[in-house]
């Protein structure tokens, strides 16, 4: 068996088009989507993240604003400006780049941000409408994941994915997302015993562990469908992912190539939301 690969980079470009076309309309309506990044400190992987956003936002059409602070600014003036943020009409998305200096609270900061405008999807409201299957602001990846996993045609409904990593942002919505779907979900994390048993039941497993390799073919079930949302560098300076590619591609129905994979869908649907917001606002809006 060869693995078929589901391109993010490709459906990121189809999806872009589209939000393009979306976002000619609302300017029509004198609406331009905005998306304001706040950043603090000079984390040199934050810097990266935010460009490859800029580049998103600039694609389609959504005015892009960066606030770039010293890694000294306290949490009181953080929350200053996100309240700012909060309260100007021109802004219909506000993110916060994690990971923040030790001195401010992750906590407070994402609850700060108007969930109106959160669309990084991880205030508490969003995450709680999310559960219930509301519609909501949805986090980036794991809607990037849902979005690629049916546009390569895979059956979710009944199915049984597995779930490798519990984080907030990716492993723990990925699996409500997806059971939402109607799937059955199963977690595991590093204290899950005979974690290859676990794996080689998944119909769909989705590893989010942040380790180089760490997914073989022995944790395979034949024609699995794979989403590999880890992205590592090796000491050579390669990017891999979580998932050894060459196990996958001989034993898998599907693999997400790294990079290129969940990683431009990513970026794709937080300008999903974006847009999402202004449309909101657009119908908010009296009618002169």
């Amino acid at each position: 068996m060869t693995a078929s690969i589901i391109s993010g980079k490709e459906l990121a470009q189809e999806k872009r088009r589209q939000l393009a076309e979306e976002v000619k309309g609302l300017k029509e309506q004198g609406i331009t989507p905005g998306l304001t990044i706040i950043l603090v400190g000079d984390n040199p992987a934050s810097l990266s993240y935010i460009k490859g956003k800029q580049k998103a936002s600039e694609e389609i059409g959504v005015a892009f604003k960066l606030e770039h602070f010293s890694e000294k600014m306290t949490e009181e003036e953080l929350l200053n400006v996100i309240e700012t943020y909060n309260e100007d009409d021109s802004c219909h998305g506000i993110l916060v780049q994690l990971p923040l200096p030790e001195h401010i609270s992750e906590k407070a900061v994402i609850e700060k941000i108007s969930p109106e405008k959160d669309v990084d999807g991880f205030h508490p409201l969003n995450v709680g409408q999310m559960m219930v299957g509301q519609d909501t602001f949805l986090p980036c990846t794991p809607a990037g994941i849902v979005e690629m996993i049916k546009s390569a045609g895979i059956e979710i409904s009944g199915k049984h994915v597995v779930v490798v990593g519990r984080s907030n942002i990716v492993g723990k919505p990925a699996g409500i997302l997806l059971l939402n779907e109607h799937a059955t979900v199963t977690y595991c994390h590093s204290r899950t015993p005979n974690l290859k048993e676990m794996t080689r039941q998944a119909d769909i497993l989705i590893a989010a562990v942040g380790k180089a390799n760490f997914i073989t073919g022995d944790h395979l079930k034949e024609g699995a469908a794979v989403i590999d949302v880890g992205v590592n560098r090796l000491d050579t300076g390669k990017l891999c992912g979580d998932v050894v590619f060459e196990d996958a591609m001989n034993k898998a129905s599907h693999i997400t190539p790294v990079p290129g994979g969940v990683g431009p869908m990513t970026i794709t649907m937080l300008a999903h939301n974006v847009v999402k917001s202004a449309k909101k606002s657009a119908v908010k809006q009296p009618s002169k």
